[in-house]
This record gives structure tokens, sequence and C-alpha cells, in this order.
């Protein structure tokens, strides 16, 4: 995540996402010298639904089918164990972000649909866009 700072600027976050996924699924992409090229983690909140809880992708693999790949399989996973829904949570579309607009239409392109923005969630200089996916 500190290799992504245009997405994970605040250090407290990196270290709250860092020790949470240690006990999630986490899904990881390799590059040929076994990198971590990309990872995505998921949180079940009910049987039915779940969320792409954090993703990454280094830059330089960015528009090369990673995330895509990483989706597909945490979908799979998901899809396997009866989940119906999936959702995201991302820096919404009133907020001037480029990177977090790229972000947006990766995961529209993914079926991804908006669904609320929230002021409040992350403050009020950080809203929060969810988007859901029916599996």
């Amino acid at each position: 995540m500190r290799s992504l700072p245009d997405w994970f600027g605040i250090e407290e976050d990196i270290v709250s996402y860092a020790a949470e996924i240690e006990t999630l699924p986490t899904f990881l992409s390799l590059d040929a010298e076994e990198r971590a090229a990309g990872f995505l983690s998921l949180k079940q909140h009910y049987p039915q639904a779940a969320e792409v809880f954090v993703m990454g992708i280094r830059r330089e693999w960015h528009r090369r089918g990673m995330g895509r790949a990483l989706l597909d399989r945490a979908q799979a996973y998901l899809s396997e164990r009866g989940v119906e829904y999936l959702q995201v949570k991302t820096l919404g579309p009133s907020h001037p972000d480029l990177n977090y607009a790229r972000t947006r239409g990766f995961y529209e392109a993914m079926g991804f649909r908006p669904l609320e923005q929230m002021m409040d969630l992350w403050g009020e200089h950080n809203p929060c866009l969810l988007m859901i996916k029916r599996l």
C-alpha cells in the first residue's frame, strides 16, 4: 500500500488495513520476479453480501488486466459460497481526484453501479461512494 501513495496516503489507514487483512480472504497477483503486483481483500458482512474491503495494483500494472483478474477470482470465490451481492466503497465523484475517477471507472466497467454518496462516513473532505454489484 505504501507504494500506492495516490490511493493510500494516510499512514494510520495503511496500518489499519494491514492489520485487518490478516484475517480476511486476500488474493495476490505476483509479477515475473514473484513480487506482489496487486492484491484484493474481501470482507463478508452477511451470508449473502460482501465487500471489496481493499484493493491495490502497482501503477506499472494498471490497464493490463490484473485488477480484472483479481476481481474475477474474488467473485468466483464469493459465488462458490453463495454470496449474491458485492459492494465497494471508494472516493465519491464530488471529490476532484483524478486517480479515484479512474478507480470509479474501473468498478463501473466491472459491473458495479453507484448506490449512494455518503458525505459523513469518511469526513466532509472525503465523500464515500457506495457501489454495488449482483454476482
